[in-house]
């Protein structure tokens, strides 16, 4: 839903009796002897208290009056119970009310009356009131269902202080209407205890309060009687003010332009269509629409102008994909139509496939037409696109479609492929929306791997190589065993490394010699033979993940991170889009030196990441002070610039600039020192993107994350070195917009994925991405564009407050 668009219900729609919850009472009962009416404790009796709640409409009882059950608890009266009225929502009126009248049967019949209140159901806005509302009682009174009423609930504006205002924030957070924040949550409803707690002691305790907790629909509730079609304006007064009025018109076909479309669009003209040629200025037109990013809504008068001129722009492959945008797929004729000429259209890019994959096309034609495309792309390419592959998989309209059958098919022709296939499928499994059609195509790769037969070239056969498969989440089962162990240890991290390596040789040393080989999960042509305990690890992290050092077949090793408690999808996703886009700047023979470790999500909050040997800008300053000093311990060279060889500077510069630009497009946050590493060799790389398409959990994020030490490392901002690295980041800028339109299919194939960052608005996710790509500017004026941004990065003082901030966290983890 974008951010202009108002859903609501209408009140003379909902069939449903009047709900609500009548929760507790605040404050001191009044006291029978105390000469002042109030007593803090009483001890003559012990009252036994109950709530009647009747329903007036426009001043008259509507209904029964219900009440709750008897509650005694001395100084705290909480009923928490559901009340359901006999009457309905639809039978409201917009200045329906409801009074609440606390009663005490402990007393005698003139004595029992302990106060009442009464609330309007519709606010100012003809909304209905929703959450937590908090009423005072009038002492002594009856509540009055007469309107306007003489014991109304809410607090008089003039009365209203602090305490009533934060209350109100308190009601719209519960509702979801204020984006939660964790740890400033917590600081927040601390603060309000001692603010509430101050109040109570100036004010005394001369006000009894019944909080009542309305229900809530999955939109808001807009006043409207049975039987019109209209809200009716309230009656405007001379301050003029806005009347809000619903046309039950919008959004509907109009018959007239309906009517037009269809005859501009009929049958018959397709003979005089077919020789049509569009003017220059039409041209002009044209090439604008194909331009456009498959994000961008198409117009009715683009539509009809690209239906008109479908002929002539056969042979242009760019003009398919907003073509099929054109066609009305209600209308069986030109549905038919549009596929003969589908057909006969100029082969479309691997590209554009995937944007015939997305949920805005339901036709199994044009679906099935696109996977015919995708089958002229490598395994390279293929795995390139995998994860988004199997997205797409939950916009089919069958569970065995044309692209589970393809992805199966490929699959079977080469084991990487069947690995990840299998391991992106099964972490889907746990989408109850989605589990049957996710399992279709497990069930479906495991039937037809299992018939292969052994190679010519001593490939195993299918049993043998699915049960290699199979084996990996056998090993990820017993991982898990082991960080359960692991985290129940007392101590420090040290004590952990023991216990780790305790077991590893002990308990569980049937991992250290694996019986049979088993295929890595992230490199599955590699077959690991067992894990090495005594270069076994922990990092000293809150989730304490374990560093696995493996042996290989061929008698090497590998190191494996394995992570559990945290979901690395999202870090799966963005290691990917590095991976693709390191690929796109090499197709241009620019290559950043950039690190695409290999990520894999084996469970909804586990998985494995690839260890490359490093250390973190944050060590690397504490130790060497610098980063020039660093480098100058493994490449020093005294007549290279700054003492170190010219190769590995130009390699820092080169991974800086290719990781500037990529963390700027993919809007990644929570950048700091201690998730920027840097190897031996000079190449830079980030890890840990908990955050991206522009959020952030610190405060004034710089558009990119550019340090002053990787600056100076540059020789500063008036170097040759760092003037070439800006050359590089708007360089790299612009090859990447060539290939926007892919980066933005595959982020839009992801909408329907449970990764956090994508699930919570997918719409508004993939439109600041498509931002970051500033596709209204021409080459130049982004190099101008990109410089500036680079200049606004370096002069970001405040991040630097953060950081320390951050490294006094780390100090005390």
């Amino acid at each position: 839903m974008s951010s202009n668009e108002f859903r609501f219900f209408l009140s003379c729609d909902i069939n449903l009796p009047v709900t609500f919850r009548v929760d507790r009472l605040e404050g001191t009962l009044p006291s029978t002897n105390s000469p002042t009416g109030i007593d803090s404790i009483n001890e003559e009796r012990k009252a036994e208290l109950y709530v009647e709640c009747a329903l007036y409409i426009d001043g008259a009882p509507f209904g029964l009056p219900t009440k709750t059950r008897l509650e005694s608890a001395g100084l705290l009266y909480c009923w928490n119970e559901l009340v359901t009225l006999s009457s309905k929502y639809r039978d409201l009126t917009a200045h329906s009310q409801l009074a609440l009248t606390v009663w005490d049967v402990s007393c005698g019949k003139d004595d029992g009356l302990i106060g009442g209140a009464t609330i309007l159901l519709f606010n100012n806005k003809m909304q209905l009131k929703t959450g937590k509302q908090k009423l005072r009682l009038w002492l002594g009174k009856q509540a009055d269902g007469s309107y306007p009423t003489s014991t109304p609930g809410k607090v008089p504006r003039h009365e209203r202080g602090e305490l009533e205002r934060l209350e109100k924030l308190a009601n719209k957070y519960e509702r979801g209407q204020i984006h939660p924040v964790d740890w400033l949550d917590r600081l927040t409803f601390k603060a309000m205890e001692k603010i509430k707690e101050r109040e109570s002691l100036k004010n005394g305790s001369s006000h009894l309060y019944l909080v009542v907790d309305f229900c809530s629909f999955e939109h808001r509730v807009v006043f409207q009687e049975s039987g019109a079609n209209f809200l009716l304006p309230s009656p405007i007064a001379s301050s003029n003010e806005l009347v809000i009025v619903w046309d039950p018109e919008v959004g509907k076909i109009n018959p007239s332009e309906h009517k037009q479309l269809k005859l501009a669009r009929s049958l018959t003209r397709g003979i005089i269509d077919r020789d049509l040629k569009p003017s220059s200025n039409e041209r002009k037109i044209i090439q604008r629409i194909l331009k456009y990013p498959p994000t961008r809504t198409l117009s009715g008068d683009e539509r009809q102008l690209l239906w008109k001129f479908r002929f002539s722009l056969m042979s242009e492959k760019r003009a398919l994909t907003k073509f099929l945008r054109c066609v009305e797929w209600s209308d069986v004729q030109e549905a038919k139509q549009a596929i003969e000429l589908m057909g006969k259209w100029e082969m479309i890019d691997v590209c554009d496939a995937l944007e015939l994959l997305s949920p805005l096309f339901e036709s199994e034609e044009v679906r099935a037409y696109a996977v015919s495309v995708l089958e002229r792309a490598d395994d390279e390419e293929l795995q390139c696109y995998l994860l988004q592959l199997v997205q797409a998989l939950r916009f089919e309209r069958t569970d065995k479609s044309r692209l589970s059958q393809f992805l199966v098919q490929r699959s079977l022709r080469n084991i990487e492929l069947a690995s990840f296939l299998r391991w992106y499928v099964a972490v889907e499994l746990h989408d109850p929306a989605y589990a049957k059609r996710f399992y279709s195509t497990y069930e479906f790769l495991e039937e037809n791997m299992i018939k292969l037969t052994a190679g010519v070239n001593g490939q195993e056969d299918g049993f043998k190589r699915w049960q290699s498969l199979v084996r990996q989440t056998e090993l990820t089962a017993q991982l898990c065993s082991i960080m359960r162990d692991v985290r129940n240890v007392r101590g420090n991290t040290q004590k952990k490394i023991e216990k780790l390596r305790q077991l590893l040789s002990g308990l569980l040393s049937e991992l250290t010699y694996f019986d049979e080989p088993i295929r890595s999960h992230l490199a599955p042509s590699v077959l690991i033979t067992g894990i090495v305990p005594s270069e076994s690890s922990i990092f000293k992290s809150a989730l304490h993940p374990l560093l696995l050092t493996f042996r290989t077949a061929n008698g090497g090793q590998c190191m494996v991170i394995f992570k559990k408690g945290d979901d690395i999808r999202q870090d799966q996703l963005v290691v990917q889009m590095v991976s693709l886009m390191d690929r796109l700047l090499k197709l241009e023979n620019l290559d950043l030196h950039l690190t695409p470790y290999k990520v894999l999500a084996t469970g909804q909050d586990e998985g494995m990441l690839e260890f490359i040997p490093s250390r973190s800008l944050a060590q690397i300053l504490s130790d060497h002070r610098s980063i020039i000093s660093y480098l100058q311990k493994f490449h020093p060279d005294e007549h290279g610039p700054f003492g170190i060889t010219a190769t590995c500077l130009e390699t820092f510069i080169k991974s800086c600039a290719g990781y500037s630009v990529i963390t700027y497009i993919l809007g990644i946050g929570d950048r700091h020192l201690d998730n920027l590493l840097l190897r031996d060799d000079g190449r830079l790389f980030h890890v840990d993107f908990g955050f991206i398409l522009g959020r952030d959990p610190k405060p004034f994020p710089p558009p990119m994350k550019l340090c002053k030490e990787m600056v100076e490392a540059m020789g500063g901002a008036e170097s040759q070195y760092y003037t070439r690295f800006k050359s590089y980041c708007c360089e790299a800028y612009n090859i990447l917009r060539k290939s926007s339109n892919l980066i933005l299919n595959l982020f839009h194939l992801m909408a329907g994925s449970n990764i956090p960052d994508i699930a919570s608005d997918p719409e508004k996710g993939i439109l600041k991405l498509q931002e970051k790509f500033r596709l209204d500017l021409d080459d130049e004026a982004c190099i101008h564009f990109f410089q500036d941004l680079i200049n606004e990065s370096v002069s970001a003082l405040f991040p630097q407050m953060v950081e320390t901030i951050h490294r006094w966290a780390q100090y005390w983890r």
